[in-house]
């Protein structure tokens, strides 16, 4: 996979080198209340490390200004009559409230649309996300449903998920 240049970001794709930073990002609180992964950080480096190697998900490494800031994954559906991506992310909070998440974001979105051809893109942040949310929609995401009970937290309850969409027409290039 080729570099991608966003208006302020640079997504490449990951490599072993950088699952250090990367588990770093991970394992700040805020980031790890909506990553879990492992209980300690080399357990972080050792998901990081499964996420590269699985050939399923295409993960890119997010820089800004020559630093590495976090990570942004996407797969793909391929059933011809299902056909979309998914997309995942996270980002360092020291880099939190200034674009830099709706800019990787709309960056990939491109990528996924003008390049592979998708036509429709799902992103899935926890209800109570609501950072997350407002980096998706200004990125053209729109609000599809709850999905109850969706995914487990460090606390070990159910929590529910928003699922989103964005086609090719919604992108906010």
């Amino acid at each position: 996979m080729t570099v991608l240049h966003g208006a302020s970001v640079v997504l490449r794709p990951a490599v072993g080198e950088d699952i250090p930073a990367l588990a770093a990002i991970r394992a700040t609180p805020e980031v790890r209340a909506r990553w879990s992964g492992g209980e300690a950080p080399t357990d972080l480096e050792a998901d990081i490390a499964e996420d590269l190697g699985d050939p399923a998900t295409r993960c890119l490494t997010v820089e800004h200004r020559q630093r590495i800031i976090g990570m942004i994954q996407w797969y793909a559906e391929e059933e011809p009559d299902y056909r979309h991506a998914g997309i995942d992310l996270f980002l360092d909070p020291a880099v939190h409230g200034k674009g830099l998440g709706t800019d990787a974001v709309r960056t990939l979105a491109r990528h996924l649309f003008d390049v592979h051809g998708h036509h429709r893109l799902v992103i899935d942040p926890a209800a109570d996300n609501a950072a997350a949310i407002r980096c998706y929609r200004k990125a053209g995401f729109r609000p599809v449903g709850i999905m109850r009970q969706y995914e487990r937290g460090a606390d070990g309850t159910w929590h529910d998920g928003l699922l989103m969409d964005l086609l090719a027409t919604d992108l906010v290039r």
